[in-house]
């Protein structure tokens, strides 16, 4: 009988191992080629510099940084080690004994419900994470137990530990242990502390337990666990580990600071041209260490100035109201005002079990612009003269009683006040939610967030270098660009290049032109008759002031004698309008029915007109805009670089002396003595025309003001001259030739009000952007090119000073173009006939002055003649009376 029993035992025993065998068999079948570990290349975080080299972007979709084991820390190492696989150097992929110890722990859980252990080796977990799933089978446990074998046999630990320590999970985005201390601390592995070595070691468990701000008790209790293992194991001092778990778990996110948060508009635009040239593959997993075009202080400043100049529009057009509106019942809203003046002061205890879904509907409601300093906030108490808001409110500062409570600032509760009259709904009511930002006065500024858009953009006018750009008003409410994909029309910022081609057509700035009523005849039979902004006419006047003031009238003249022809290739040459947005015509016949695109009738973008304006202060040379400096693989290689120029001894010895010199391969697109004197021109629109508010700035600033019909759109565009730091700021870096552009408007096209022109809007921001753009650096007249005649003239008449004389100005001529005193009068542009042998002949009939230099009335028409002659195409009427 015995003989039976154990004969069946012991075929029972073979058909099991023979079991296992086939199941062992079957399971290990098409088992990943573990030889494929050693050529490793996992995705690597793209990172983007600025300028000056530091952080402004990362893009992965697992954010690595990949580590030689040489370079990471035994600190770091013997933290992993500790709380993972102490014996790690010892077994040989599989900890026989902790598989042992695993098992009973276990096997006893089944019964008291603990949380059950694994027995997985760091070898093992490679396997896992690196060739198989993350399936919990038996299957792949056995499968993952003769990887980690094998592995073993083909590699040295370090290599396997090299692996891991890069490859593992650990919260936060962050893929490998530099990463983490990357995103959780923002240091170097070198640079983290004990406890902080011992926070990363204690995440490969589950990073989502241990959340520093989520779950921070946890998360310090498993972290003092590591160190109490790493003491255990020899490899810190019983007072060092002390030490360590007094220390606290502080953790930082390194891109959320203000200059990250406004360079948005400009990282997405660098990510689209990466994608678009090399892939998303490469872009998001072969970690690209690009070096872009941004300057972090020029960054930070341009957002400032347009977030201001917005704030300041959106004020002077009253409060548009709250942002929502809660029903606070009676036990939330006591809570609410037992809030004190701090944060956490006085509050309540059962604030959190008393209203968790308070806390909720506040984290739905939108939240503020980023790096705006805003916070929402909700009203408590509303009085005559007082209004009482609890602010900093979401779900983990009701938690942890951080709520602040402040009145608002007296203006404000007047400005509520005027919007009210307008509309109830706006006035502040207990349980209206609001913006709100703290003063130093200890009151709160009432905030909201501008209907109204714009955008600026900074650029090296000498090397395309875009070194500041803001899109919009707030990244994280719209992702558009006005900067570059926005296409709107200039106005009168265009003038510029009516100008340019004026001079290089014959003129020079001190020809005097008839600024006098100006009547078309259309193919319809009805009359275009453009006007000036102030509805005036001022008779004979220089090109110069026609600029500065920014003479509607004027321009129209020039335009028309010269053909729209001559206007739209200057348009196209400097690039300010895309091929396809102007008209099709290549004559001055064809093209006069289009004479209001003289006036910035058609669309460009601000990307271009800041191109195009680079041109006059870089001495008439072609600049492509870039966002991009230089582009390296992983490996360190150059893989692009936007300076082509060859110069074979930038990488030879250098033993003083002068530096090298590289070969200007720009285009010469304008000459450079036109592009002075534009320069010149714009210079005086700052000291006396449409952008005098610029002039506080108190340095030598050049532009031009924009607005168009209806005040749709605000422009402002100029420039400095390149300039070296006076001495008055530390460390401030020389500026080069920095030209600037400024756009106003809403992103779908409607008024902005009565008087809100270029020189209102844009020209501020383009001041407050300049004044600290400038802030210590010495003023810096603009450069002269050789040939330029500098003249001092009437400013009225543009000839020589006489007894009359009761202005005088320096102006710039070409040589010979200058007034001499021959005794004869002065010539006036555009009346008579036309200086263009090859232009619209005789206009005597066309545009008809008197010796008063205004036009006669005509019945019908006051102020204007009727154009005769050949019926014309009809003009454009999209814009005329822009300014």
């Amino acid at each position: 009988m015995l003989r039976k029993v154990l004969i069946g035992v012991a075929a029972a025993a073979a058909v099991l191992a023979l079991a296992l065998v086939g199941f062992i068999g079957f399971a290990v079948q098409g088992l990943p080629n573990y030889e494929e570990l050693a050529k490793y290349e996992p995705p690597v975080t793209t990172r983007v510099y600025a300028g000056d080299g530091s952080l402004i972007a990362e893009f992965a979709r697992e954010q690595r940084v990949f580590v030689p084991i040489e370079a990471i820390p035994d600190r770091v190492k013997n933290a992993f080690l500790s709380a993972e696989d102490k014996g790690f150097y010892e077994h040989g992929g599989i900890d026989l004994q902790g598989l042992a110890r695993a098992t009973a722990v276990n096997i006893l859980s089944i019964f008291t419900g603990d949380r059950m252990q694994g027995a997985s080796t760091i070898t093992q977990q490679v396997a896992k994470n690196m060739l198989l799933t993350s399936d919990r089978t038996i299957t792949r446990k056995v499968k993952e137990a003769f990887l980690a074998q094998r592995i073993e046999k083909a590699f040295t630990k370090d290599r396997i530990l090299e692996l891991y320590l890069n490859e593992i999970y650990l919260g936060q985005r962050a893929y490998g242990v530099a990463a983490a201390a990357l995103n959780y601390f923002n240091k170097p592995l070198d640079e983290l502390t004990i406890a902080q070595a011992a926070y990363l070691g204690a995440l490969p468990k589950g990073p989502a337990n241990y959340n520093p701000v989520r779950n921070k008790e946890r998360a310090i209790t498993r972290r003092n666990w590591v160190i109490d293992r790493m003491a255990e194991n020899g490899f810190i001092t019983p007072e060092e580990a002390e030490a360590a778990k007094k220390e606290d778990l502080v953790v930082t996110d390194r891109l959320q600071g203000a200059q990250f948060v406004v360079s948005a508009h400009f990282v997405e635009e660098l990510r689209r041209s990466i994608a678009a040239q090399y892939g998303e593959k490469k872009l998001y997993d072969d970690g690209l260490s690009i070096r872009s075009t941004l300057d972090p202080r020029l960054q930070v400043a341009a957002a400032r100035a347009l977030r201001i100049g917005l704030d300041q529009y959106d004020r002077r057009h009253g409060w548009r109201g709250p942002i929502d509106r809660f029903d606070l019942d009676g036990d939330v809203l006591a809570a609410l005002t037992q809030i004190g003046p701090k944060a956490g002061a006085d509050a309540p205890a059962s604030f959190s079990a008393l209203d968790k879904e308070f806390g909720k509907r506040m984290e739905k409601i939108a939240e503020p612009p980023g790096a705006s300093g805003w916070e929402k906030g909700v009203v408590i108490a509303v009085a005559p003269k007082k209004v009482s808001v609890v602010y900093q409110i979401d779900a983990t500062s009701i938690a942890r009683g951080a709520l602040k409570r402040a009145d608002l600032a007296p203006e404000d509760l007047d400005w509520v006040a005027q919007g009210a009259k307008r509309d109830k709904k706006r006035a502040l009511a207990v349980g209206t939610i609001i913006y709100v930002q703290e003063m130093k006065t200890g009151k709160l500024a009432l905030r909201q967030v501008p209907d109204v858009e714009g955008a600026i953009l900074a650029m090296d006018a000498q090397t395309g270098r875009v070194l500041a750009m803001v899109g919009g008003y707030s990244f994280d409410q719209s992702q558009y660009n006005r900067a570059t994909q926005a296409r709107r029309q200039p106005g009168s910022a265009f003038k510029s290049f009516v100008y340019a081609a004026a001079l290089d057509y014959g003129l020079t700035p001190a020809t005097l032109v008839e600024d006098a009523p100006f009547a078309l005849k259309q193919a319809d039979g009805t009359m275009w008759t453009p006007e000036n902004y102030t509805k005036e006419f001022f008779g004979a006047t220089t090109l110069r002031q026609g600029l500065e003031k920014s003479r509607n009238l004027m321009t129209i003249r020039l335009a028309y004698e010269m053909g729209m022809d001559r206007v739209f290739k200057y348009g196209r040459d400097l690039d300010v309008y895309a091929p396809d947005s102007l008209p099709k015509c290549d004559t001055a016949e064809a093209c006069s029915g289009f004479l209001s695109y003289a006036l910035g009738a058609g669309e460009t973008t601000l990307m271009r007109m800041v191109k195009g304006y680079a041109t006059f202060v870089n001495g008439g040379k072609r600049v492509e805009p870039t966002f991009i400096d230089r582009i390296q693989d992983r490996t360190g290689k150059t893989v692009y670089k936007h300076d082509q120029r060859a110069c074979p001894t930038c990488n030879g010895p250098w033993a003083g002396g002068a530096p090298p010199e590289l070969p200007d391969n720009r285009a010469q697109i304008l000459d450079p003595i036109t592009a002075y004197q534009i320069t010149s021109m714009l210079e005086g629109v700052v000291d006396r025309g449409t952008g005098t508010v610029i002039k506080t700035v108190g340095k030598p600033l050049a532009g031009k003001t924009g607005t168009t019909n209806d005040y749709k759109d605000a422009w402002f565009v100029g420039f400095s001259s390149a300039s070296q730091p006076d001495g008055t700021v530390k460390n401030r870096d020389p500026l080069p030739d920095l030209v600037v552009g400024v756009w106003v408007g809403f992103d779908k096209p409607k008024s902005m009000g009565e008087g809100e022109s270029g020189g209102r809007l844009a020209a501020p921001i383009f001041r407050d952007f300049m004044a600290e753009a400038l802030d210590g650096i010495a003023p810096t007249p603009f450069r002269r090119p050789s040939g330029v005649r500098i003249v001092r003239v009437d400013a009225n008449t543009g000839l020589l000073p006489g007894p009359e004389t009761t202005s005088i100005i320096e102006e710039a001529f070409r040589p010979d173009t200058e007034p001499v005193r021959d005794g004869a009068a002065p010539f006036v542009f555009g009346q008579g006939s036309s200086m263009n042998p090859n232009g619209l002949g005789d206009l005597a009939g066309l545009i008809t002055s008197d010796d008063s230099g205004m036009a006669p009335p005509v019945p019908g028409q006051p102020g204007t003649t009727p154009a005769t002659g050949p019926a014309r195409p009809p003009v454009q009427q999209g814009a005329d009376g822009i300014y």
